[in-house]
């Protein structure tokens, strides 16, 4: 399999444009807008320069290249902290009880509380696989990659991490939770709202949305049936994410209501599974098909590769993906099971 993941670079604009046209509207964290993704790799070549240690404001945008035909297939993205120089807003749904003596009942409500709880964790996001890609477990690869990111360079990230993933969105590109609630006080529609988002940051929401707790039960049928559920087209995402030790608590998006994953990343699977070794050269078949990452920063590449174990501390892996890679003899490697 020729295909690798990198950090992305400034010349990866035009194909990082032409895919967030593909991703049909509510996908923040891929804007069909040049300015805001060159304004993310430029993000991305600050982080990937930057030589202290510990934690900043860092955004990594990664590519899916196809080395044998140069093209560019899908993304993802990580966030070292989020919050740091504009608040990180959820809301989070809670339960209000309250008891009347009188009637000798107790009443229950649901209640959404816009929240910055989350700030300083860490977050995954902006994957997307072209259409024509969406098999031999790339997926997969995007996902995972991130993580053999943050356990090569745990110093520069926290505890905590999360994933927002996109909630329902109506045939004709709305919100259902959005028009039920937020649109009610910005007088624009969820797609206005979104792209303005993507673009500009959500200070807006600090400015105009109210700071009481909503009950749920005063919003319309439509907005409370999708409150935390994801997009058909995430399903698969969010199966992927609990696999990977992500549970979601009840904080959704304030956009659209999707769920808001969220996980302790020495816990998560990947992280915590990963074993570093030694490499030992090529061998020319058999082998488990393995997750590899090599490389620091800029370097970092990873790919899946066929692994077979060389000694206490060494790893033989396919030529293939030892060239992909770009490996010299002794070279440090993380692995992880697929």
């Amino acid at each position: 399999m020729s295909f690798i993941i990198r950090p992305a670079r400034p010349d990866d604009l035009q194909a990082l444009y032409e895919m967030a046209k593909l991703t049909g509207g509510g996908f923040t964290n891929l804007p069909a807008d040049r300015p805001a993704l060159a304004a993310k790799l430029e993000r991305t070549a600050a982080a990937l320069a930057r030589a202290e240690e510990g934690i900043a404001d860092d955004l990594i945008l990664f590519v899916l290249e196809n080395r044998t035909t140069g093209q560019i297939r899908g993304t993802c993205q990580i966030f070292s902290q989020v919050g740091a120089t504009a608040p990180f807003y959820s809301y989070r749904l809670g339960t209000l009880t309250q008891h009347s003596r009188e009637l000798d009942r107790t009443f229950r409500a649901q209640m959404l509380s816009l929240t910055t709880d989350l700030e300083g964790a860490a977050e995954v996001g902006g994957l997307f696989l072209h259409p024509r890609e969406r098999a031999e477990g790339l997926g997969l690869l995007l996902a995972r990659s991130r993580y053999l990111y943050i356990r090569q360079h745990r110093a520069r990230f926290g505890e905590r991490i999360l994933a927002e993933l996109r909630g329902v969105i109506d045939e004709a590109g709305g919100s259902p939770f959005w028009d039920g609630l937020a649109g009610r006080f910005f007088g624009m529609g969820f797609q206005e709202a979104d792209a303005f988002n993507a673009i500009h940051g959500n200070q807006f929401i600090a400015d105009l949305m109210p700071k009481t707790p909503i009950y749920v039960d005063m919003l319309s049928d439509h907005a409370r049936a999708v409150i935390g559920m994801p997009h058909p087209n995430g399903r698969a995402a969010m199966r992927m994410l609990e696999t990977e030790g992500f549970k979601y608590n009840g904080y959704i998006d304030i956009f659209d209501g999707g769920p808001t994953m969220l996980g302790k990343i020495d816990n998560l699977r990947t992280v915590a599974q990963a074993r570093e070794l030694r490499f030992a050269g090529t061998h020319g078949e058999g082998g488990a098909k393995m997750l590899v990452a090599a490389g620091r920063l800029a370097d970092f590449r990873c790919a899946y590769a066929r692994a077979l174990p060389d000694g206490e501390d060494g790893v033989r892996l396919d030529g293939e993906a030892a060239d992909l890679l770009g490996l010299l003899s002794e070279d440090r490697l993380l692995v992880a099971e697929r």
